[in-house]
């Protein structure tokens, strides 16, 4: 008969019935299981609509649950563009029939993700968990002002991708030592932390509740420091490639292409560094699928994004849990609790995992669509063994 230990779950309000539900599924199996609320990622790409040959609401929602997830925040940059109410409500219908744990759209900040007129915030307000144009920075100072106004008027989130355009200059990796030597374009860290200077400024300005999208630089974790301290009302995130990798990594092979990019070891370790000491606030995966031939161009031109639901949790537990960087607690803390208390996004469902099973990271088991991993061949042990939403 298996043996279940409960961390976390108890803590949520009216969970009883799951646990009671995943221990009778758990009942004819020997070993031993960990239970964990259902974690939440605030920033996925479900692709749909518009994207559906990339991912769907039903493949993106499945690889959720078998990553452990019972909700997800599903980012704007779809076709249409969730920037009114006749837009979002494809995604929404989808959303109704297919999904396998909670979905939550984003409503986009700027018609079209465009930076050029605000979306229909007020009407999308009942219905989008917040508001992002991510993939693209809002680049108009005034145009963010507004969008933060009228945010915090509607008492939602805006949950901003930091980069200033005229800074990428063509770039598509860290402008680092490995661009460098081995002659890429380089992305640099300014053109990331420079947005979150300024919108930390309009957030304080504005008293607008702000979240900043994966945060990859050294800079943008002290500027998101100092801010807490002075009272803003920000959150942040980053994702797991940028605290368990860096430039040092990359290969010459699109699966090691995202953005922000892999950045240097001082930033991650000042990313650690700010996971331990509570700057940064929750992990998110950024789940970004796309068809394997766009993957397969290189480092130059390959599309931008790696998948992340089904190795979050392992990848995390291996490598910071096991090896004493962060405890069990926290890292439940930083994916189930944080994001859900933020984001105002209710407890519900439970996890149980199998900690003590090792395997090595596979894509072609991947539920996702997507198949594209920096991670892939990384041994790692935790193997989910229900998810019950």
């Amino acid at each position: 008969m298996a043996k279940i230990e409960i961390i976390g779950a108890n803590r949520v309000p009216g969970i009883s019935a799951a646990i009671d539900m995943v221990k009778k599924t758990l009942s004819e199996y020997e070993g031993e299981y960990f239970l964990f609320p259902g974690f939440c990622d605030v920033h996925v790409h479900f692709r749909e609509p518009g994207f559906s040959y990339k991912e769907t609401i039903k493949t993106g929602s499945l690889a959720a649950k078998a990553g452990g997830y019972t909700a997800v925040c599903a980012m704007p940059n779809l076709n249409p563009v969730p920037d009114c109410m006749e837009n979002l409500q494809p995604q929404l219908d989808i959303i109704e029939r297919d999904a396998a744990v909670r979905v939550l759209p984003y409503g986009a900040i700027t018609r079209g993700e465009k930076g050029e007129q605000l979306a229909d915030m007020a009407a999308m307000a009942p219905h989008v968990c917040a508001f992002s144009d991510d993939g693209r920075g809002v680049q108009d100072d005034g145009m963010m002002r507004a969008a933060m106004q009228t945010a915090k008027g509607l008492n939602k989130i805006i949950a901003a991708h930091c980069e200033v355009n005229e800074l990428l200059r063509g770039g598509y990796i860290h402008d680092g030592t490995y661009a460098k030597s081995h002659n890429h374009q380089g992305i640099c860290s300014e053109s990331e932390w420079r947005q979150i200077e300024r919108d930390l400024k309009l957030a304080d300005g504005t008293g607008c509740k702000y979240h900043v999208c994966h945060i990859s630089t050294k800079e943008s974790v002290q500027l998101i420091r100092e801010a807490k301290k002075s009272g803003v009302d920000v959150t942040c995130e980053t994702g797991p490639h940028y605290l368990l990798m860096d430039e040092n990594d990359l290969q010459e092979n699109g699966r090691f292409k995202m953005n922000p990019p892999l950045r240097g070891r001082e930033d991650r370790e000042a990313l650690l560094e700010g996971l331990c000491d509570g700057t940064i606030d929750m992990i998110a995966t950024d789940h970004a699928p796309h068809s394997a031939e766009e993957k397969s161009r290189g480092l130059e031109k390959s599309a931008f994004g790696i998948v992340g639901l089904e190795t979050a949790f392992p990848l995390l537990y291996t490598y910071l849990v096991k090896k004493d960087v962060i405890t069990l607690e926290k890292l439940i803390d930083l994916m189930a609790f944080n994001p859900r208390q933020r984001f105002e996004i209710p407890f519900e469902g439970v996890t149980a995992w199998d900690l003590n099973k090792s395997y090595s990271i596979d894509p072609a088991r991947f539920v996702s669509m997507g198949k594209a991993t920096p991670f892939e061949g990384w041994q790692v042990f935790g193997a989910c063994a229900a998810t019950i939403v």
